[in-house]
């Protein structure tokens, strides 16, 4: 312990900076133009979408500002500093003594993706001008693009659970919003409810896993670190402590990755991420590249500690983010080859990528996931632009590349180099980012003992190079067909009715709005993995110097881990708290920790070339059959799913997606539905209608007896009687009305000598 005091005792503060200091503005300023476009959107010159654009400029300046600060925060610190993240939060309410916070946790993993986000939203904003010009709810749509963005910043931004949990399910909201954004057809709102049902289940198991951590958490980070058990450092730092059950944390951990599951489109939940190509295609750009479907990988890797204790990662045999993972890249691949919309290509692509990013996570391969979070933004983004460049001006809203594509390399050129290059990236071929990125997670997958997931990996990049090739070749490449050859369209995703028609002009290259973002985003899809470009040393692994948490190898004779294991002692700086960070392979009995230690397989040209060899071989066998299957319509390969009984079996289990659409919907959902349904019918039926019934029934009966009762004989009696006593009454008096004056005053005489006769029997 002596030795950590004299180590902290040498470092300077690290600087932080007013950008860092002040992230919290990044999503914030989407949430306010969100506002102002409902309010007044449609009374501004540009509906509302400069708006949007600005807020959107505004966010990446400071996530730009923020990324650059912190780069120079870990480069300003020594060797020997643990470099803290910026963390700021405030009370947001307090209820039954529980004491809520808002704030920002800004760390290496934040920045990466606030940046990707920010910038990505940017370009998808500016391609949004151009490509929904005119639609009927224009203001709309980019209010809720905005607030998209601003849900998945405020996500990455927070520094608890609940801030979390909100910025998680304003995306879920928003997403419904623009899946389903031309509600008019039932295609499109049906697509919008299974995403946000399917979603929707898996999030329950976020609120299982908040709430399990917080109970379990609380008491352990408030004593030893002054935080709530929501605080998401505190909760990192809990679980690598030795303090949590083993039960708890690993039933916590699989209800935190369910919700992952369902919200990045993992097996078996990935069934809504297809067809949310229902939405508009700026939308699927955002959707499937930095937003949404990254959120499930980013809480994976922001709660990475309880999932590393919790499911046992580096443990023998693998565990359930590995299984998930490797089915889901290759389920999702064997899909891609079946697909005729280039954009449900792109999609089941997303989906198998998402699940290189989990299979890394749960090998241990913590960075090269992260990094793969990066690169796979650009050039996803850019091959969902591309598609959404042909459909806008070429193919006359088609996203059929069989029957309205074709051809397309000579008459759009911008869009076909961008969609190459991103392609290649998407394949992992040196030197575009994808090889940096994807072939690092195959290569650590290998390296940590996990040799049948790396076959796996190997196996995905060539289905991956397999399938991107046949789309290329369809788009691109052959004879124009249907709308590409200047013939109308007989299918239309995307209802731009309000659009000029563009098949008049025939197929003709996207203008600038469109092609600047594509052309932005293929130079990145090139050039990004050279951030952490591993095959050429250590010096080019700049990602890995401002991304992973640093921990500082120091001997401490007070440490009893077993042989070879070190203790790993982040440090704070002078001025940051007393807090020491400490990990290793074992529980540590010192100190606290915040990241798991973690190995990085080292570089081998070797195991690169073969992985290319792969994926080339993949190229090369996809096009050859689809030049003979599409251009030469070789009679061996037409046809041969009709004459081949098995390969007809596998083609219809494909085509039909495994069959779990009918799984989920004609018998889960109908065993589950039907019966609640059916209940509450005969619930209505023979118990709310029953005792309506019973009611109108007494109150029929009530009101007769009243009526025969009150009415007739009470109240219509007493009336009858009174007029039938005033009858009596004038029928025994009718004699006296003689007429005759004598024979009234014999009676007015009589009457006072009655009254004289009485007094004086009073007064005797």
């Amino acid at each position: 312990m002596n030795l950590l005091a004299a180590e902290t005792e040498v470092l300077a503060p690290l600087a932080s900076g007013w950008f860092l200091e002040n992230a919290w503005l990044i999503p914030v300023i989407p949430a306010i133009a969100f506002a102002l476009i409902i309010l007044i959107g449609k009374r501004l010159p540009m509906k509302g979408s400069e708006l949007g654009v600005a807020s959107m400029l505004a966010s990446l300046v400071l996530s730009a500002g923020a990324a650059y600060q912190w780069i120079q925060r870990v480069n300003s610190a020594t060797e020997e500093q643990f470099v803290e993240p910026v963390i700021r939060s405030w009370s947001w309410w307090r209820s039954g003594g529980f004491d809520f916070g808002i704030g920002q946790h800004i760390d290496g993993l934040s920045v990466v993706v606030l940046f990707v986000v920010a910038f990505i939203s940017t370009l998808v904003q500016i391609y949004s001008l151009e490509y929904l010009r005119g639609d009927r709810r224009y203001t709309h749509f980019f209010a809720a693009l905005t607030l998209f963005s601003g849900g998945m910043l405020a996500m990455v931004l927070a520094d608890n659970m609940i801030l979390f949990l909100l910025g998680w399910e304003v995306m879920g909201l928003c997403s419904f919003m623009l899946i389903g954004h031309w509600w008019e057809e039932d295609a499109n709102s049906r697509a919008a409810l299974k995403a946000f049902f399917t979603v929707r289940t898996g999030d329950v198991g976020l609120l299982v896993g908040i709430s399990m951590l917080y109970f379990a958490a609380n008491d352990w980070t408030q004593e030893n670190l002054g935080l709530s058990g929501f605080s998401i450092r505190g909760i990192s730092a809990w679980a690598l402590s030795g303090e949590p059950n083993s039960t708890v944390i690993m039933v916590a951990a699989i209800a935190l990755f369910i919700a992952s599951i369902g919200k990045s489109g993992q097996f078996p939940l990935h069934t809504w991420l297809p067809d949310a190509m229902a939405g508009p295609t700026p939308v699927s750009s955002l959707l499937h590249s930095s937003t949404m479907v990254v959120a499930g990988v980013f809480l994976v890797a922001r709660l990475y500690p309880v999932f590393f204790v919790g499911l046992d990662i580096l443990g023998s045999g693998g565990n359930l983010i590995m299984f998930i993972g490797a089915i889901t890249i290759v389920i999702s691949a064997a899909l891609a080859f079946v697909q005729n919309d280039i954009k449900r290509v792109l999609a089941y692509s997303t989906v198998s990528q998402l699940g290189y990013m989990m299979l890394g996570l749960g090998a241990g391969a913590w960075l090269p996931a992260v990094f793969h979070i990066f690169t796979h933004a650009f050039f996803k983004a850019c091959l969902f632009l591309g598609a959404g460049s042909i459909s806008h001006s070429a193919s006359h809203h088609s996203f059929d590349m069989k029957r309205d594509m074709g051809g397309l390399r000579k008459v759009m050129p911008i869009t076909f180099t961008t969609w190459i290059i991103s392609t290649l990236a998407l394949c992992g071929v040196f030197p575009f980012s994808g090889f940096f990125s994807k072939d690092e997670i195959i290569d650590n997958v290998g390296n940590n003992g996990y040799n049948t997931f790396m076959i796996v990996g190997l196996v995905g990049a060539f289905m991956t190079a397999a399938y991107m090739t046949r789309a290329t070749y369809l788009t691109f490449f052959g004879e124009p067909r249907g709308a590409s050859a200047g013939h109308s369209s007989h299918e239309s995703h995307d209802d731009h009715a309000s659009h000029d028609d563009h098949s008049s002009h025939g197929p003709h290259e996207s203008g600038l709005l469109i092609t600047a973002p594509l052309m932005i985003l293929s130079v990145l899809a090139l050039g990004s993995g050279l951030l952490n470009a591993t095959p050429f040393g250590e010096s080019w692994e700049r990602m890995k110097l401002w991304v992973e948490p640093r921990a500082v190898e120091v001997v401490d004779s007070t440490y009893s881990g077993g042989p070879g294991e070190s203790l790993i002692v982040n440090v704070p700086s002078a001025g940051e708290g007393s807090s020491k960070s400490v990990c290793g392979t074992s529980t540590p009995e010192i100190g606290v920790c915040y990241a798991p230690k973690l190995e990085h397989a080292k570089f081998k040209w070797s195991k690169a070339m073969l992985s290319m060899a792969i994926v080339f071989l993949g190229m090369v066998v996809s096009w050859i059959l689809s030049m003979l299957l599409f251009t030469k319509r070789d009679a061996r390969l037409v046809g041969l799913t009709q004459r081949v009984k098995i390969l007809g079996v596998g083609h219809r289990f494909l085509v039909n997606k495994y069959y779990l659409d009918d799984l989920y919907e004609k018998v889960i959902v109908r065993s589950v539905a039907y019966p609640i349904s059916s209940a509450a019918y005969w619930f209505n039926q023979n118990v709310l209608d029953g005792i309506l019934h019973s009611i109108s029934n007494l109150t029929r009966k009530f009101s007769g007896w009243v009526y025969k009762n009150i009415d007739q004989r009470v109240v219509d009696g007493t009336v009858n009687n009174s007029a039938t006593f005033t009858k009596s009454v004038g029928t025994a008096a009718q004699p006296t009305q003689s007429g005759k004056v004598s024979q009234y005053g014999a009676l007015l005489f009589s009457a006072a000598a009655v009254a004289a006769l009485v007094l004086v029997i009073i007064n005797t």
